[in-house]
This record gives structure tokens, C-alpha cells and sequence, in this order.
């Protein structure tokens, strides 16, 4: 049975304040639920229909009420609240992937799987970056925010303090094919709609793009697959 005070809690963490305020996120759907599980995340409270997550010790709830405390079209036979866990805020080695003030949950979503993918361990963003813990976005990583740590700072000054190449996608930079790319850098990934801010643009010291071969008028590619044609790039060598 779910009360009417967990209902009013678990609908507020669709909003950024409210999952800062409580240090909460909600994962539906029984992989993704079972992917933070085995992950270092602490489960808070779990949610499902009879019969799925009795070994966790599941708080049993009819269809109609996980209707009501779902994010999703088409709630699926669980969800759980976990705690948002305290992000090291230390420089990483190797390759790094740096996001400047992307919007689009399915984007940032999508980008950490793709950081899942190529090993890459940490994610920076962005103060403005969508928050990691937006349904739509722990929904669009599949359970790979389990295995990648997304660090929100101030780019300015991060970038400042790197001694790793900065890397920008542009759509007036050199070709990617024919560019010479170190293993370990830094690739900066600007707004959908925006591109690389000027300040971030600033500390930039290699401008790379992807050419066009097609004779379409479309304006650009997609941040996050641009992002993907860029880092397999990079980690080919």
C-alpha cells in the first residue's frame, strides 16, 4: 500500500529542486531497477506489482497507483527511489568528455551511455547541463548512470586548470578524418541549439568537425550522435 505522503514525494523528484531537496531520484522498470541494485546506489523506498523485487522486500502496489506515481506513458511493473550519491569532484586521467549546457534529457541520456560504451568514467557538465537525475534522463541511460559519475562545475574553471588538449566540436573546425588526435584529451560538446558557448570557447585549443558528404541542407548533426562519431574518432587514434 502506498500513502498519500509518498505519493506527494515521489511526484515532486520530477523536479530538480525537490530531488536536491530530499537527495532523491526515481528508477522505473525492472532492469533498470535491478542495474542500480548491483550498483553502489542506496535504495531508498521500492514499489512494485505482486510478484516482482519479494526477495528486496518490495512494498506491494496495485496498477492504478503506480499509475499515479509513475513518470512514464506506460508505468512498468516497478519503480524505485534511490539516494543521489556525493560526486568526487577530483580531475580524471585520459580521455575526457566535457558538456557544455546541453538541455535535452534523451541527449545527456544517450551521452552516458555512450561514455558507458568507451570506458569513459566520468562525465563533466555544465551548471546549466540537464540534471542527471531527471527521470527522462536515468530512463534514456539504460542503467549505465550506475557505472558513469556525472560532475556539474563550472567549465571556466575547470578547463582552466587542465593540462590535457581541449578539444571543441564546431561546425567551422579542422576535419575529424584527417585531424591527428591525441589519446588522452579533453572533447567539449556544445547547446543543441547554441553550439560551445564563447566563454568555454575561449579555452578551446583544437576546433574539430564532422564534414558533410551529403548534399542535404541539414543545418548540423545531433549533439549526441555527434558526440559518438567524435569519440569513436578519438579513441581510434
Amino acid at each position: 500500500m502506498v500513502s498519500k505522503s509518498q505519493i506527494k514525494l515521489i511526484t515532486s523528484l520530477s523536479q530538480k529542486k525537490y530531488r536536491q531537496q530530499h537527495g532523491l531520484f526515481v528508477v522505473e522498470g525492472i532492469k533498470g531497477i535491478q542495474e542500480f541494485l548491483d550498483s553502489h546506489y542506496t535504495l531508498h523506498s521500492l514499489y512494485a506489482l505482486k510478484g516482482y523485487f519479494e526477495a528486496q522486500n518490495a512494498i506491494e502496489i496495485a496498477e492504478a497507483a503506480l499509475k499515479k506515481i509513475s513518470f512514464l506513458k506506460t508505468p512498468q511493473n516497478a519503480l524505485a527511489v534511490f539516494m543521489i550519491p556525493k560526486v568526487s569532484s577530483e580531475k580524471e586521467a585520459g580521455f575526457q568528455l566535457v558538456l557544455d549546457d546541453v538541455r535535452d534529457p534523451g541527449n545527456l541520456g544517450t551521452l552516458i551511455r555512450l561514455c558507458d560504451w568507451y570506458g569513459i568514467k566520468t562525465l563533466v557538465c555544465s551548471q546549466q547541463t540537464v540534471d542527471c537525475f531527471n527521470p527522462k534522463v536515468v530512463q534514456a541511460t539504460m542503467g549505465s548512470l550506475t557505472r558513469v559519475k556525472v560532475h556539474y562545475t563550472n567549465l571556466d574553471t575547470y578547463l582552466s586548470g587542465q593540462t590535457l588538449p581541449v578539444y571543441g566540436a564546431f561546425m567551422d573546425g579542422e576535419n575529424v578524418y584527417r585531424a591527428s588526435m591525441p589519446e588522452d584529451a579533453i572533447l567539449v560538446l556544445g547547446n543543441e541549439a547554441n553550439g560551445i558557448s564563447s566563454a568555454v570557447s575561449e579555452k578551446i585549443q583544437h576546433k574539430i568537425s564532422i564534414p558533410q558528404f551529403g548534399t542535404s541542407t541539414t543545418e548540423s548533426l545531433n549533439v549526441a550522435i555527434a558526440g559518438a562519431i567524435l569519440v569513436s574518432e578519438f579513441k581510434r587514434g
